[in-house]
């Protein structure tokens, strides 16, 4: 399954700079001054994972496929977009298309570097972004409101009903809330999925920091500055530290790391908290002709994660092979641990574990 996340942020956050240093890549044009990303920029990015590593060592095949995550820099938006200021709504459609939102807030100090508004408020940064949305939802709301009213009038209890749900969301968006924050039942959800709500997708914050504080930065002192939830992923990323990096041998990034105080990268980060924020995670097809990592929801059966290799998969699924990447690793391979009795036969119920190595036996 695909992944893209959608950056967004203030003009002159470090947005298109931190596009730049995620991709290692100049497709995003880094400016200082306002909309220099009109379209949006697409970057694909492969997820850092050792195991996959290791799998090919074992097996070294002749063709590997990480899991990737595709980052969309999306055109920087102003206070009053939603009403057509800056560029407008020309972000909106872009976002829509993206299945979680990495707002970018700018905490770093900068005279060199203008902000928009004239001065550094990053809990005003981010209300702003997040108005905006809630506006344009307001916005898509009311266009289908008009119409769900004239449909119930009809004495319909189920168009009603519908009518009394939009209601409950108007009120929610009014408060000043995002919709993902708002509970609905599986069957709500359904009832407005066509609208593509903006605030009902995931939303996680990257705090673009400065590079001598990035490595000692106490995350719950940033989440209040920021008024940010502690359920909320927040991660302290230094856009030009990330820039460096990209320039450096892996020797030279790890030495450069240690010397800031820093484990390992932003962007590792910050896909580390898109896959927890999505409730992601990763299984292996391992043979000789590709090792390849497979992105799928957790909780979901062994014939829905067979589906995202081909349909027929998952159609015609009969039986899943089964090794732990623990196990495979362990023993050097399938023939070791199914010597052992690590392999397991599963069938249509059985629940993936991040990191199982899987052969799917289906009838065509």
């Amino acid at each position: 399954m695909s992944l893209k996340i959608g950056i967004v942020g203030l003009p002159n956050v470090g947005k298109s700079t931190l596009f730049n240093a995620l991709t290692r890549s100049k497709s995003a044009e880094a400016a200082n001054y306002p909309f220099c990303t009109i379209d949006p920029n697409v970057g694909v990015v492969e997820v850092p994972d050792e195991r996959i590593d290791q799998l090919i060592k074992i097996v070294n095949p002749a063709k590997t496929i990480p899991a990737v995550i595709e980052f969309v820099d999306i055109a920087g938006l102003v206070k009053g977009a939603s009403e057509g200021e800056g560029l407008g709504n020309k972000f909106l459609s872009n976002i829509r298309e993206c299945d979680a939102i990495a707002q970018v807030i700018r905490v770093f100090e900068d005279p060199d570097v203008v902000h928009v508004h004239g001065e550094i408020e990053p809990q005003k940064d981010r209300e702003i972004i997040e108005a905006e949305l809630i506006f344009a939802d307001l916005q898509t709301l009311d266009k289908r409101m008009k119409k769900a009213e004239g449909e119930a009038k009809s004495g319909d209890k189920f168009k009603r009903a519908y009518v009394d749900l939009l209601k409950r969301i108007e009120l929610h968006l009014h408060q000043g809330k995002l919709l993902s924050h708002m509970d609905f039942t599986k069957e709500e959800k359904a009832e407005f999925y066509d609208l593509h709500f903006l605030t009902m997708k995931p939303l996680l914050y990257i705090a673009n920091v400065h590079e001598n504080e990035v490595g000692n930065i106490d995350v719950e002192t940033l989440r209040k500055k920021l008024d940010i939830s502690g359920n909320s992923e927040l991660v302290p990323i230094s856009a030009r530290v990330e820039e460096e990096l990209g320039s450096f041998s892996d020797s030279e990034a790890a030495e450069y790391l240690e010397t800031l105080g820093m484990k390992e990268t932003g962007l590792n980060q910050l896909i580390k908290a898109s896959y927890r924020l999505l409730d992601l995670i990763t299984y292996f097809t391992a043979g000789v002709t590709e090792v390849h990592a497979w992105t799928i929801h957790r909780g979901w059966t062994a014939p829905k994660a067979a589906g995202v290799i081909h349909t027929d998969f998952e159609k015609g699924f009969i039986r899943a092979e089964v090794i732990s990447c623990e196990d495979f690793i362990a023993n050097n391979g399938e023939i070791g641990a199914k010597d052992k009795g690590l392999m397991r036969l599963e069938g249509k119920e059985y629940v993936v574990n991040d990191g199982d190595v899987m052969h799917f036996r289906f009838s065509k």
